[in-house]
């Protein structure tokens, strides 16, 4: 999708955003673009060199983003894989401990960043215990702060350097009613406890794990403290909708959307087919 609030507010320079992890919810595919393996299979197959392959995995995808005037994708997704995880997510995930989804969710956000493309920290404050997929339902996570804080919020507090971030669409019970995207006070927990005091953009606001009106969803969202409102599936009705209730960015959030701009550099020169080369030897061919 394109932030186009985003792209409106700081002008024509704003980065174009695509959601290009691989498995599911890849949007470029195979014959034109490489066909990637979901994640957590991809991380098992290249095994104890997992970090290298995921560097190359996205310093790939930035090459072929960059080519098409994409410049910025919305992962590294560390949520943690669980028991409990739902389909729609778990082979998304990068692994099952925070410490090993941190460090490959930096080398997917530095293999981006080499090739000039903007990571985009997903699902703050950590989408892995939801049992539910909140593209149709709202999940609720029970688990108590102390639990959340040790595990859940890890690989984000390790990452919180980075650019952009996105929201989660689910209730945490142990911080509030209210989904994280509309809430206040996770939103603090995300900017002081967790420190993101990057650009916070919306996941999707037409999910139907939100209810209610998009010019109400979008102001809600803004009031909690998300910085931009990501609209990806809707009408041109719809989208102006949208956009008429996020109105212009505030200035902390034309700050923030600055700062991550700033962060974009040419990409680095890489031998493409050499690069991919490594990387099947790097998962075994698969």
């Amino acid at each position: 999708g394109l932030c186009a609030e985003m792209r409106a507010c700081v002008g024509r320079d704003a980065p174009i955003t695509i959601d290009q992890e691989g498995g599911r919810v890849q949007r470029l595919r195979a014959p034109i673009w490489t066909e990637w393996m979901p994640p957590l299979d991809f991380v098992a197959a290249a095994g104890a060199r997992a970090a290298e392959a995921m560097y190359l995995r996205y310093r790939l995808i930035a090459a072929e983003l960059n080519d098409l005037g994409i410049d910025s994708n919305c992962a590294p997704m560390v949520d943690i894989a669980g028991p409990q995880t739902h389909d729609f997510l778990r082979n998304r995930c990068y692994g099952t401990s925070p410490e090993t989804v941190a460090t490959l969710g930096r080398a997917a956000a530095e293999g981006m960043l080499a090739g000039g493309v903007l990571p985009v920290l997903k699902h703050i404050p950590g989408h892995g215990r939801a049992s539910l997929d909140s593209h149709y339902d709202l999940p609720t996570v029970d688990a108590p702060h102390d639990a959340l804080s040790a595990h859940d919020f890890a690989p984000f507090k390790a990452l919180n350097d980075l650019p952009m971030g996105m929201t989660a669409h689910l209730v945490y019970s142990s911080l509030d009613d209210r989904p994280a995207t509309l809430s206040p006070k996770v939103m603090q927990v995300i900017r002081e406890e967790i420190g993101f005091d990057n650009l916070i953009m919306t996941d999707d606001i037409s999910m139907k794990a939100l209810q209610g009106s998009l010019t109400d969803l979008s102001r809600a969202a803004l009031e909690a403290g998300c910085d931009v409102i990501l609209h990806c599936n809707g009408s041109l009705d719809a989208r102006r909708e949208v956009a008429e209730a996020a109105g212009p960015m505030s200035f902390a959030a034309q700050t923030r959307a600055l700062r991550a701009l700033n962060t974009r550099i040419a990409p680095d020169e890489l031998d493409i087919p050499a690069a991919r080369a490594q990387l099947l030897t790097l998962v075994h061919g698969a």
